[in-house]
């Protein structure tokens, strides 16, 4: 004959899991709120944004999209506002980041230490000329894993992220309660 779990069991154990998930639920006080206008904008311009780099890339033969840029799109469209979202970070964290990553590459070549060592140093020279974009921590890792060559430095790394601040301008403008930049430099 099958044993199935009491009533009494099951309470207790949706019980625990009540809780648990209350325990998880506070944590939600913390994360940002998005209204729904806020996350079809963010939907829309992101999608515009990695859209224009990867048409782009096709039609002119050059490589102007790289994974970091998926990150950059998150910060641009969907917090804008935030100071690593801001022209000097996005153009001045991607260049170090790919500086820095070129720099180890061509010194250590890409074993795993240099990896890290490169994340670790875009990290610290964004922090020091206050520059910092988390995606360019990313942009460092993909030059050494890629073995990129100097020409990553600009494209796809200054072309793109050229490109989308442009689209981050032109799109974000366009929408009243939005503005973009909060500041240049």
């Amino acid at each position: 004959m099958k044993s199935y779990p009491s009533k009494r069991n099951y309470k207790r154990t949706l019980a625990r899991l009540k809780i648990f998930l209350c325990k998880l639920h506070g944590s939600s006080v913390y994360q940002p709120r998005f209204s729904y206008k806020q996350i079809l904008f963010s939907y829309i311009g992101s999608f515009l944004g990695i859209a224009a780099l990867a048409y782009l890339s096709i039609k002119t033969n050059y490589p102007l999209i790289a994974g970091p840029f998926g990150a950059t799109a998150v910060l641009l469209f969907a917090v804008p506002e935030s100071p690593l979202a801001q022209p000097r970070n996005v153009l001045g964290g991607n260049i170090i980041g790919a500086i820095v990553g070129l720099i180890l590459l061509h010194l250590f070549g890409s074993q795993p230490w240099v990896m890290a060592l490169a994340v670790a140093t875009a990290i610290k020279v964004m922090q020091l000329t206050r520059t910092l974009h988390p995606p360019g921590g990313a942009v460092a890792l993909v030059g050494v894993m890629s073995h990129a060559k100097w020409d990553f430095l600009f494209t796809p790394v200054l072309a793109g992220s050229i490109i989308m601040l442009f689209c981050t301008l032109a799109f974000n403008n366009l929408i009243p309660e939005r503005r973009y930049p909060k500041h240049w430099l």
